[in-house]
């Protein structure tokens, strides 16, 4: 790949209507300069949010690799999620632990990861991706939003 970029930016999210429930994961990747690379809305079923949370951050960094990028800046408006993949949070949840160990082997495949935490402001791209994951998941049980 000639033109893949050097760093992006991956904005992640997980939806869940209900804790579980119908649950999304929703990223969007971008270059420094604010140009849209990748958007990614998937429909995880029924989960808990912080399922979805983690695997909006697998996602995203699935979608930064495969655009060939190095360097990877993970924003989340999910403070658990950004504190455990930094480790200032430990991983109680069992069910969690996998999806942790995942996200960390994914970011050993960069040369650099950087872990943020946003406002849900400023997240408003992959909260989106992330609802319309649900919705299409919704639309294909049959069920409504």
């Amino acid at each position: 790949m000639t033109d893949a970029p050097v760093r992006v930016i991956v904005n992640c999210d997980g939806a869940a209507r209900g804790n579980p429930g119908p649950a999304g994961a929703g990223a969007v990747v971008v270059d420094p300069a604010g140009t849209v690379l990748a958007e990614v809305a998937v429909g995880l079923g029924e989960t808990t949010n912080n399922v979805a949370e983690y695997t909006a951050a697998i996602r995203g960094l699935e979608a930064a690799d495969a655009l060939g990028a190095r360097e990877v800046v993970l924003r989340s408006d999910s403070l658990l999620l950004v504190q455990q993949l930094t480790g200032r949070y430990r991983v109680k949840s069992d069910h969690l632990q996998p999806l942790h160990r995942q996200v960390r082997r994914l970011a050993s495949g960069f040369d650099r990861v950087i872990y943020e935490h946003v406002p849900r402001e400023r997240n408003v791209e992959a909260d989106r991706l992330a609802n319309l994951g649900v919705d299409t998941w919704l639309a294909d049980q049959g069920r409504s939003r």
